[in-house]
């Protein structure tokens, strides 16, 4: 039974949220502020997703994602009023995993949650060793579920982690945004394009010395996404 943290200044919001995901299984943990949410997990190391709004008084939703990414690459999902493409894409600049618009379909928002806490639990490793990729001096392990980029370890987050694996794993291939958003988020692929971007970008920021001359991660105009150089597959010892 999976603890789910709720942040929302609305309590009706809350009350609804926690009433879905109990009726799921789900344990829920209520906070109303941006700063309750950051004691709760502080003090809860159960707590394996959070459902985040971004408009509230005081610590807002994007000031409180801005402080959890410091220490963690749980799952958030940002709950936001505003359906405009350029309030979602700021949530997911700032981190965040995957966002619902106010108001949401519970059926959707569940299917959201459970999307990424399988992403999350299987980067924990749970998932049986594949050996290793290597690109450059990208080196991925995904029996450790760790990045090494030249030897330094990188901190990335399970969305983060899936799209470079799968690039890694046909190195040349172009990958449309919408083949990448069906391959990670297993959802179609609604809003495809500005969302995949936003995590390509993130993803070059740590790879690369200049993002805006990348070594490894190349968009093909109008067609997609590849990643450059050999590729070679080390099977490690089960």
């Amino acid at each position: 039974m999976h603890k789910i943290l709720i942040c929302d200044d609305e309590k009706d919001i809350v009350s609804a949220l926690r009433i879905y995901l109990e009726a799921e299984g789900y344990m829920a943990v209520c906070t109303y502020s941006g700063q309750e949410a950051l004691d709760a997990l502080e003090k809860d190391g159960e707590i394996r997703l959070v459902l985040l709004d971004i408009m509230m008084p005081g610590l807002d939703g994007l000031a409180a994602l801005a402080q959890i990414r410091e220490r963690s690459n749980i799952p958030v999902i940002f709950l936001t009023a505003k359906s405009e493409d350029t309030d979602k894409i700021l949530g997911l600049n700032l981190g965040a995993d995957d966002y619902v618009t106010k108001p949401f379909n519970p059926v959707e928002l569940l299917a959201r949650v459970r999307s990424q806490l399988r992403r999350y639990l299987q980067l924990g490793g749970g998932a049986q060793p594949e050996g290793t990729l290597s690109v450059g001096g990208i080196r991925l392990d995904d029996a450790r579920k760790e990045v090494t980029l030249d030897g330094e370890v990188l901190s990335l987050t399970p969305t983060e982690y899936e799209i470079l694996r799968l690039l890694m794993l046909d190195p040349g291939r172009v990958f449309r945004p919408d083949a990448i958003y069906r391959a990670v988020w297993r959802e179609e692929p609604y809003g495809a394009e500005s969302t995949v971007a936003v995590h390509i970008r993130h993803l070059r920021e740590k790879l690369e010395i200049d993002p805006a001359e990348p070594r490894y991660i190349k968009a093909v105009w109008g067609q997609g996404y590849k990643i450059e150089g050999r590729k070679t597959r080390e099977e490690r010892e089960r």
